[in-house]
């Protein structure tokens, strides 16, 4: 492998939790079908045929709540999504977790899903790993994907129960064989690094390129890493380059940090110190400080002009929310 070697496995970010479920714009859904209605209402609703999770048309956020309030397990955990990420004095985390909690009580498993990271997480409520557990095994038993990634997360990390590698692989392998890019990334984890299973980098490389092409984040950067460190693939720092870049476009901050270091001494790119300046900048003001000794470094080898400019560069690249990744993302 070339020389100027950053530590990768400082930057690895396999925050589990951040899995949990995930569909918000700018992750790949699947194709809906939805009911034919003449009265506006009723096209909120997906058709009673249609996949557990999927969504219907955009709707207006009065017929939504109309849909919620007379009990339709569908509009109520949109209304539980809408009060997660969108807090405000009208919106609590709370209100997300009364309708989750609604929702979920009619047996609509997105929001079974939903409610489990709530608990998970103690927002909205008390930490619970049992009450989470709960929701995902129910879940589970009607075979929806996302709950098996969550559980693979609980026996991965012992959280509420037993650790248990060998159920961790089960419930990943079930979930990453039916297209959920999560439970993909965390079988390439566990194959990185021999948990439950034999250290194979060849076959975590086959799983984070199985995610990485389905756009995940978190597979393109770890996909990335093996390139750069020539493990399971073929050491390869051009391609390494454009992994994190697709990564680092989607916000991923440890790949910022990445690319930005790879621009800074010109592995798999021309050399760029601006650029690298920025990219780790970038990092930095999401709140991920793990490439301050670069900025250190950087700042003392641009000019003002270039330090200003890279500087902008930065606050650009960190003001487009469509480049950000939300720490979790709910079933839709």
């Amino acid at each position: 492998m070339a020389g100027n070697c950053i530590p990768t496995h400082h930057l690895r970010r396999f925050i589990f939790v951040s899995l949990l479920s995930s569909v918000l714009p700018g992750y790949p859904t699947q194709a809906q079908q939805f009911t034919t209605a003449t009265n506006p209402i009723e096209k909120c609703l997906p058709s009673a045929n249609a996949p557990s999770g999927h969504s219907a048309p955009s709707c207006d956020q009065q017929a939504i709540a109309e849909l919620a309030h007379v009990g339709h397990a569908y509009a109520q955990n949109q209304m539980g999504i809408e009060s997660a990420l969108v807090l405000s004095s009208n919106r609590t985390i709370q209100d997300a977790r009364r309708w989750f909690e609604t929702a979920a009580e009619q047996g609509y498993t997105p929001a079974q899903v939903n409610l489990a990271v709530l608990y998970i997480n103690g927002w909205g409520t008390p930490q619970n790993y049992g009450a989470a557990l709960y929701w995902l095994q129910v879940a589970a038993k009607k075979g929806d994907p996302r709950a098996h990634t969550n559980l693979g997360i609980l026996y991965l990390k012992g959280w509420g129960v037993r650790q248990d590698y060998a159920e961790a692989l089960r419930n990943f392998r079930f979930a990453g064989e039916r297209g959920e890019t999560g439970a993909m990334v965390n079988l390439g984890f566990m194959a990185d690094e021999g948990l439950g299973t034999a250290k194979d980098h060849s076959t975590a490389a086959e799983w984070y390129r199985k995610a990485a092409e389905r756009g995940d984040s978190l597979g393109e950067n770890d996909l990335a890493d093996l390139y750069l460190r020539g493990e399971g693939v073929q050491q390869d720092d051009a391609e390494a380059f454009a992994w994190f870049q697709k990564a680092a476009a989607q916000g991923h901050t440890g790949a910022r940090i990445k690319l930005g270091f790879l621009y800074m001494t010109g592995r798999g790119v021309p050399k760029d110190l601006e650029s690298a300046y920025a990219w780790i900048l970038s990092a930095s003001l999401a709140g991920d400080q793990r490439g301050r000794k670069y900025l250190d470094q950087l700042g003392r080898l641009l000019s003002p002009e270039q330090l200003a400019k890279a500087k902008e560069q930065a606050e650009a690249l960190s003001s487009e929310p469509e480049h950000r990744v939300p720490e979790t993302a709910f079933v839709r």
